[in-house]
This record gives structure tokens, sequence and C-alpha cells, in this order.
């Protein structure tokens, strides 16, 4: 194992801050990239990393690891310092207000320019290529702050691996993925393994997050090559949404660790006598466009009747929005049959705060489908 320390630009006079990546495995084959609480609030990645590590340290020692995985356990040591009067606030950056898992590079234009007749007729040479000119694109991306420095490290660190995985997780919710219509196959074991109950796909969510940025290249460049080109979807992305905060319990990271373990052995990282079992989905792939967000039509105390997991059908009650003052007890019904798999943990809301997600079968929104 080994141990590569990122140092962030300092953002302030006496501040130092760097990420810390460990890499197991023999490097120059494949790869596979996972993080934890690029969200530094979201801590249930945290723990998983955790268990991840110790047991990825034994399977390098007995000689099982076939591929370099590397393991960022805290992707953010910007936002997990963020806090405001003891509360933690690891989703934005406090001076830009930005969103940590929004805005990375988009390496598509660039690359078009640099692979410019190229490309050949063998896949794995493209690959490489594409790679190579990947990492050279971030080396010039303009990272002035600290934040910005971050994300490019990160993803530098990914663009060129072969599974990258996004530990996340809400408020309070069901395991669930992201991931795109272009890599639902390959990601379906993954979900069945971790028990997911809700598979969300999109070509673009808007915002270039994290995930999007390591996979959506692959894809578009296909496109613009055209019929007959030879460019694989080199990269499986997903964002795994590891319950909700409170889920941080040594019985679920290890279960939830193991079942990475299991995945990473189907997709050829270690070695085993026999393949892991994949039980049945709970569920199959759902367009992220067919989520429907629900919002509070006004203030007051906030009462779930349906628990995350449930399927609903269209104007099934989620809950009520009750006024402590004049007594109205307004219902929040789903206009759409899905699954409600997300809610937040707020219990006194405001006048069009998102409160609830149910997964529909329908594409229906357009335009930016993540939440702030």
């Amino acid at each position: 194992m080994q141990i590569q320390h990122h140092p962030l630009p300092s953002a302030s006079l006496g501040t130092h801050r760097e990420i810390a990546s460990f890499h197991y495995g023999p490097a120059g084959g494949r790869k596979a990239y996972l993080q934890a609480s690029l969200h530094a609030d979201e801590l249930p990645g945290m723990l998983v990393a955790h268990h991840l590590r110790a047991r990825l340290k034994q399977l390098e020692d007995d000689g099982a690891l076939l591929g370099e995985v590397v393991i960022v356990p805290l992707a953010n040591p910007i936002g997990v310092a963020q806090s405001i009067q003891g509360s933690a606030f690891g989703r934005f950056d406090l001076p830009s207000g930005v969103n940590f898992n929004r805005g990375y590079p988009h390496l598509t234009p660039k690359l078009k320019q640099a692979l410019e007749g190229k490309l050949g007729g063998d896949g794995d040479d493209n690959v490489r290529l594409i790679r190579e000119l990947a990492r050279q694109s971030l080396q010039e991306w303009p990272g002035a702050g600290e934040t910005e420095a971050m994300k490019v490290i990160l993803l530098s660190l990914a663009v060129d691996a072969d599974v990258v995985l996004d530990l996340h997780c809400d408020h309070e919710a069901v395991m669930h993925l992201y991931t795109a219509p272009q890599l639902a196959d390959r990601a379906m074991p993954l979900a069945a393994l971790l028990g997911a109950q809700v598979v969300l796909t999109a070509n673009e969510s808007g915002d270039d997050p994290f995930d999007e940025a390591c996979s959506r290249h692959w894809w578009e460049l296909a496109e613009h090559a055209g019929t007959g080109s030879n460019v694989p979807f080199a990269c499986l992305s997903a964002t795994v949404e590891l319950r909700g905060t409170q889920d941080v319990r040594h019985d679920l990271a290890r279960q939830d660790a193991e079942a990475l373990l299991d995945f990473l052995a189907l997709e050829g990282f270690v070695a085993c006598e026999s393949m892991p079992t994949v039980p049945a989905a709970a569920c199959e792939p759902t367009p992220l466009q067919g989520v429907e967000p629900l919002a509070a039509p006004h203030g007051g105390l906030l009462v779930f009747v349906r628990e995350p997991g449930e399927d609903v059908r269209a104007g099934d009650v989620i809950a009520e929005i009750v006024d402590p003052v004049s007594g109205l007890v307004t219902p929040l019904c789903t206009s759409i049959s899905g699954r409600f798999f997300a809610r937040t943990n707020a219990r006194f809301v405001h006048r069009g705060m998102r409160v609830a997600k149910v997964a529909g079968a329908t594409p229906f929104r357009v335009g930016k489908l993540l939440s702030a």
C-alpha cells in the first residue's frame, strides 16, 4: 500500500490542507477509484472507506489484488472543516456558495480538439490515448482557488480509472445509485449487491457532478467519432447514496464494504476461488427525469405518513404540513406512481422547501435534475 499526499493551495495565511489517497494492488493496469464524503457532512462513506482499507490491506498482503484500487477516505478537507455555530456545513463552499459536487471540468470539448485525426481502429490504444490527453487537459485547467484546485486533484486521481464510485448519502433515504443509461447494465450487479432500492439514470443531470465528469466524455467522444469508431465506454462511474446521514454504523459499513469488494471481484480486481453470488436486484433503472421532488406548500411542522422504500401511487399522501397557529393541516401528495426513496431530516419547513423524492418510471422533468 502506498499513501500519496496532494497539497491544496493555501486559501489564507497560516492554513494548509491536503488530500490523502491510499493505493492498493499493482499499478499500471486496471484501476478502480473510490472516494468518500465529497459532501463533507455526509459521513457514512468515511466509515465504509475505513473498513475497505482494512480489507484491501489484507487482500494485498495475500496477493489477491489483480489491479490498483485507490481509496480517498476524506475527499473534502475544506468542507469537513466548515461549521456554523457547531453545525456541520459540508455541502457548499462557504466563500463561494458553490456545491462541492458541481462544476467539475467537462473534458469533451478539449478532447475533441486534441484527438482530431488521432483515433485508430484499436479500442485499447484509443483508451490509452484519451486518458493521456484527459490527464494533460486537467493539468492545464485553471484552478486558482483552493476549492477549484481540490476538484482538479480529485478528478485527476479518477479520470484514468475503469471504475469510479463516489460515496455519498441523503438526509434520510434507502440505498440508491446514480449513473448513466449507457452504464446501467454494468452497474446493476453493484446495485443488487448493495441492496439498492432505486437506480437513477441520466446522460446529463446538470451542473457537471463528479461522477459524470469521469465518464461522460467516453460516450460523447464515441458519438463524435461516428459510426465505425472504436471508442469504448471505458469508465463505469456511479454515485452511491449510502442511505441517510445518521446511518453511521459499523454493521452497515462492513456490509457495504463487503458488497463493494464483491463488485470489484466481478470487475476483475480481486482474485477469488469463485465469483460472488449476485442477488436479485430490488429495482430496475429509472430515469432521473422521472423523479418528483415534493415541496412544502407553506411553512409548518412536517409529519411524514409514509416511509422511504415504500411504493406509492399517484395521489398518495406522503406527509402532512401542520400550521400550529391556525391548525391548518395540508396533505402533501405525490402526482406520480413510483418508489418513495428519500426525504429531508428537517421537521419544520418553509414554503418551497424540497422535502421528499419519489422515483417514477416515466420521464417528465427537463433542465437541471439534481437538487442544489
